[in-house]
């Protein structure tokens, strides 16, 4: 008799265990997505003192930080916008529940910050003007999707 109830107990806990899992690969989503979006901002940082004259032009370091954009440019991040990891559905999120209603739109915008990321290591030779350039239109990438579907 005993063993009927551990069984039939193990089994209940069941669907919790599953629902705490599912948590936490929400949770997983949504701090995957906020290391991508911080690994864009520290390679941009440079790039854009650079173009600002903050920062002395160094090809070098221009274009280790327009391969390192290049490289997560091409990373495809949608498999880190889940269904339940917008704004209001989990903590820490500011992801609009927009972007997850428009996810074709979202995933075209990445690809124009695919496109963006893969001209920046030869689009940053030749001098601070130039970085610019690749500044603007990526910064004009990430701009178009975080007015769209990021809270303010």
């Amino acid at each position: 008799m005993r063993l009927i109830h551990a069984a039939v107990l193990s089994l209940s806990l069941i669907p919790l265990a599953a629902a705490a899992q599912d948590e936490d690969a929400l949770e997983q989503a949504v701090e995957a997505r906020h290391g991508y979006m911080l690994g864009l901002a520290l390679n941009m940082a440079p790039l854009a003192s650079m173009a600002k004259g903050d920062m002395p032009y160094d090809e070098a370091t221009a274009t280790f930080h327009a391969r390192n954009l290049a490289a997560l440019g091409a990373y495809q991040v949608q498999m880190h916008f889940l269904p339940g990891t917008a704004q209001g559905e989990i903590e820490d999120s500011d992801l609009l529940p927009a972007a997850l209603q428009n996810t074709a739109d979202v995933t075209a915008r990445h690809d124009a910050l695919t496109q963006a990321t893969a001209a920046a290591p030869a689009g940053v030779v030749g001098g601070a003007e130039q970085v610019a350039a690749v500044v603007r239109n990526i910064g004009g990438t990430c701009k178009a999707c975080h007015d769209q579907y990021r809270a303010k």
